[in-house]
């Protein structure tokens, strides 16, 4: 009887806990998201400090996947708790349409080739995406303990303050930046990502080329960097700037100046005075 009783008990947590997280608003549930993902990244700044080395593509792989699991034991059941329905994108390289519905799209170590060389720029990252559109985001930069948030609808914020892009008219007075989508890139990608460099050179004032490119799309957002783009990529590494830099006021299309979907190839996010002259210059 004690058997089945506890039984019973476990059930009735599991379906309140079901029924608690699918009654959360959009707003109540980015903040429960944040709140993942900011101990998410705690964890992650605990395995930070030394250069990790590695002599081969097979240690290299294995040094990435222990931080992404370290990630993801935290994110994993916090966000499959607050939506037990959602799929889950397995792998952060994927691109493309997603199936309708919900699905959680992370990145759990965003940047992760610069967590193992001890360089300060990674990031934890979680986008619901409902029906193919980005619903909300975090970005959580654990060394600054820096949070951006964006909502559908309802802005972009770094900690709770609004976010806005720049007011930059002139391509020629702006600062701009682009990424490296991911390694082993196809030989066609890279001579076009090349000649864009050389374009933006001629046509920007400033050209930044690092990875990763969620890093580059925050600044973006809060008026730091006038325009971001990048060629091929995957969900995980546009959505959540995508939103931010949306929420904030900018201007997100392909690199051509239409509308941008994940099967798109090309991405461009910027400030509404340079978007024109960027696709310009990356269309030449």
């Amino acid at each position: 009887m004690s058997e089945t009783l506890q039984a019973t008990d476990v059930t009735a947590t599991a379906a309140a806990t079901f029924i608690a997280a699918v009654s959360l608003s959009d707003a109540d549930l980015l903040a429960e998201t944040a709140a993942a993902v900011r101990e998410a990244g705690a964890a992650l700044r605990e395995r930070f400090g030394e250069v990790v080395p590695y002599d081969t593509r097979e240690e290299l792989m294995s040094a990435l996947a222990a931080n992404d699991d370290t990630a993801l034991g935290i994110l994993r059941p916090r966000l499959t708790g607050l939506r037990p329905d959602a799929g889950w994108v397995e792998d952060e390289l994927d691109g493309g349409a997603l199936p309708s519905g919900e699905w959680w799209v992370v990145d759990p170590a965003e940047g992760n080739v610069k967590h193992l060389h001890a360089l300060p720029e990674w990031a934890v990252t979680a986008t619901l995406v409902r029906d193919n559109q980005p619903v909300l985001t975090v970005v959580h930069l654990p060394l600054t303990d820096q949070t951006y948030t964006a909502l559908a609808g309802a802005g972009a914020h770094l900690d709770g303050r609004p976010l806005h892009v720049s007011r930059t008219a002139d391509l020629g007075l702006g600062v701009v930046a682009t990424s490296q989508a991911r390694p082993d890139e196809d030989a066609d990608v890279v001579r076009r990502v090349g000649s864009s460099i050389t374009a933006m050179l001629f046509d920007a004032l400033v050209v930044r080329v690092a990875v990763p490119a969620t890093l580059h799309l925050v600044n973006v957002a809060a008026g730091r960097l006038d325009a971001f783009w990048q060629f091929a990529g995957a969900r995980a590494d546009l959505l959540p700037g995508a939103l931010l830099v949306a929420e904030a006021g900018g201007r997100i299309s392909d690199a051509e100046g239409r509308p941008w979907t994940p099967q798109s190839a090309g991405f461009l996010a910027a400030a509404p005075g340079v978007h024109a002259q960027a696709v310009s210059t990356l269309s030449r």
